[in-house]
């Protein structure tokens, strides 16, 4: 259960096994977040490597003036249960979640804390690697290149435009964490937390962070294989954890758009364009809901009437256009409306 508000920053750090880090962060956390009104949560992820008693003997130092808490896992959990852990224990109005392994500046999350906190109207800021202006190494091709197609799937998937999904450094106002509930144990965490961000109608910003990558050598954890699971989870966050109605939709939206595709091509390239169409309508009938699919599958259904060949090729194609055009102008009609779940 969720704390009463007494600080204004929660700083919540999974960490699994980083004593070779620990130290330098905190030294960092003193000289950007030194203040009696932050709290610092470490969620020790059932370390094996000293990190838990490191993590004590920064606490008895007691040089800080920010609350400290060492909350303990007995056995690996992953990062997801680890944040989901520290957020049941903070009491912030915001809630910052940093790594523990220095990959990810405390200078920047100091900076994006400032952002948030001067202007209320801002809810939540992602830190992006990507973004231009910071000061980056980064050697690992295939993590790069997979993070930035898991972005570009989700941007597609959720109609929006972010850069770097799984940037460890985010900064959220409590009312998100109230509306949302996660569930992702392992890093799996930042698709199920950036989906649920938006499916809540809350608007993402991106600040440009520095990156310093480590190497396996320096206890790096992810690897391109959890990259390639990420993409599991945005296919589990965006088709199957869905209201009934947008899952009806879909299946929906995917049988008529099927049936688009069968006036495309001949013998195997039919087949081929069947399934891609197919594909294509489960991404459409997360925007459009039953009333709203129908007029589309109308639309294609005239077009499909009109012309021979390629003429009727090109008629489904323009009817399916303009039944995208009315079906968006009827869901802007009864957005606010009781009907609204069935556009």
């Amino acid at each position: 259960m969720l704390q009463k508000n007494s600080k204004v920053l929660s700083i919540i750090i999974p960490v699994f096994n980083e004593v070779n880090f620990l130290y330098e962060l905190f030294e960092q956390l003193k000289l950007h977040f030194n203040e009696a009104n932050i709290e610092i949560i470490a969620v020790d992820d059932g370390s094996t490597d000293g990190s838990s008693q490191l993590l004590k003997k920064i606490k008895q130092k007691d040089d800080f003036k920010f609350l400290f808490k060492i909350i303990k896992l007995d056995i690996n959990s992953g990062k997801g249960k680890a944040i989901q852990t520290g957020i049941k224990h903070s009491a912030g109005e915001y809630l910052l979640f940093q790594d523990a392994d220095l990959e990810l500046d405390t200078k920047d999350a100091r900076e994006m804390f400032d952002m948030i906190i001067i202007n209320k109207k801002i809810k939540c800021i992602f830190g992006s690697r990507y973004m231009s202006g910071k000061l980056k190494k980064n050697n690992y091709f295939f993590n790069n290149l997979i993070g930035k197609i898991n972005s570009f799937i989700f941007n597609i998937f959720f109609s929006q435009s972010l850069s770097d999904v799984h940037c460890g450094l985010k900064i959220l106002h409590r009312s998100i964490i109230e509306k949302i509930k996660l569930s992702v144990n392992d890093f799996g965490i930042e698709i199920d937390l950036a989906s649920q961000i938006v499916r809540n109608n809350f608007f993402i910003y991106e600040f440009g962070v520095s990156y310093f990558f480590r190497t396996k050598a320096q206890g790096k954890k992810i690897t391109w294989l959890d990259g390639l699971k990420s993409f599991y989870y945005l296919i589990k966050v965006r088709f199957f954890d869905n209201s009934t109605s947008t899952n009806l939709s879909i299946l929906y939206t995917s049988i008529y758009m099927a049936f688009v595709g069968s006036h495309f091509g001949m013998g195997l390239g039919n087949t081929i364009f069947i399934f891609l169409f197919s594909i294509a309508g489960a991404v459409l009938g997360i925007h459009f809901k039953i009333l709203s699919s129908t007029i589309i599958f109308l639309f294609i259904f005239i077009g499909s009437l009109f012309g021979q060949g390629n003429g009727t090729t090109l008629a489904v194609i323009l009817f399916f256009i303009l039944g995208l055009f009315v079906a968006n102008k009827f869901k802007k009609y009864f957005v606010n409306s009781n009907f609204r779940n069935y556009f």
